[in-house]
């Protein structure tokens, strides 16, 4: 019998240990020292609400599932029906390959190829791998084709500490900006965090605030890297995701919409763009044919700090 997620590809180092999917080319899970950092799904489900997930050439909401580039409109099927938007990219569902194998970490392989709505060819790369650090994830997209492409990237992880629902954690958010969005989940203003609720730039607990919000105008460290930190004070145990500078994006979600996930763990989803770039040109990317972009983001192992020197390797456009 198959997997719904199709082939399983483990990954180990010392008391670490993730699964990545063949479908999607996503992560299912991840654990160290045999606690789970990463609300997954097992290897009999599929995922849902966007678990574990790669979300390529778009990430989050596109309004109408349509745009414009380069003087050509296109028209995109809209998998989010009721609030008529293309949402999470095309290749979340995709089969991709297992393209190198090794003990402690794996690269997933996928070509995007031309299709109604997005007519361009994309090679993308994405590379899982441990470290004494934690989890490192590194994806590269290339334009394949021969005319530019518009590009954007994300993933979908939620962080979790074994504690439901996540009300008491402390979370802390180096967004200094948030998007404000309308019923249907789309961007209509930015303001200032400060003197708001979504305020997480000093850690303190979620309590009863609702989050599906993009941060931007990140606060970096020293290294150049952006962390979301999300803290048990009760146990002392912690969970990091940093970003490298071609991350200017985070969506922070607190599941509230969810029946079977609300407040069960928190999304943290590294974004290059935000909601409905396509439409607005906001922060998206222009690759041009044969160009490449990578973009690195990762899980710290109870510590606040990803591996050292890790950056971006290409700059939008």
């Amino acid at each position: 019998m198959i997997p719904p997620s199709g082939e399983q590809i483990t990954i180990t180092a010392g008391d670490q240990q993730a699964v990545i999917v063949e479908v999607g080319g996503g992560l299912r899970s991840y654990y160290v020292g045999g606690r789970e950092l990463v609300d997954g799904y097992r290897a009999d489900e599929m995922s849902s609400s966007g678990r574990g997930q790669v979300m390529i050439p778009w990430p989050n909401r596109l309004q109408d599932g349509s745009y414009e580039f380069d003087g050509r409109r296109h028209q995109l099927p809209l998998n989010e029906p009721e609030r008529r938007n293309a949402i999470h990219g095309l290749v979340r569902w995709a089969t991709w390959t297992a393209a190198e194998r090794e003990s402690h970490r794996a690269v997933m392989k996928h070509v995007l190829y031309p299709q109604p709505g997005y007519p361009f060819t994309l090679g993308i790369g994405v590379e899982y791998a441990l470290s004494e650090s934690g989890l490192q994830v590194r994806t590269t997209a290339t334009n394949l084709g021969a005319d530019p492409c518009p590009y954007g990237s994300g993933a979908h992880p939620y962080l979790t500490l074994g504690i439901e629902p996540i009300d008491r954690l402390m979370l802390r958010v180096p967004g200094r900006s948030v998007l404000q969005s309308d019923e249907r989940g789309l961007p209509v203003a930015t303001e200032t965090v400060e003197g708001t609720e979504y305020d997480f730039q000093q850690p303190r607990r979620i309590g009863s605030t609702r989050l599906d919000h993009a941060f931007t105008d990140l606060k970096r460290d020293q290294d150049g890297l952006a962390r979301v930190e999300l803290r048990d004070p009760d146990r002392g145990t912690q969970v990091s995701l940093w970003v490298d500078q071609s991350y200017p994006y985070f969506m922070i979600f607190s599941g509230d919409s969810l029946p079977n996930f609300n407040r069960r763990s928190l999304a943290v989803e590294p974004m290059t763009c935000p909601p409905n770039a396509f439409r607005t040109g906001s922060a998206l990317i222009r690759l041009e044919p044969g160009s490449s972009l990578t973009s690195t983001w990762g899980i710290a192992r109870g510590s606040t700090h990803g591996p050292p020197g890790a950056g971006p390797t290409a700059a939008p456009a």
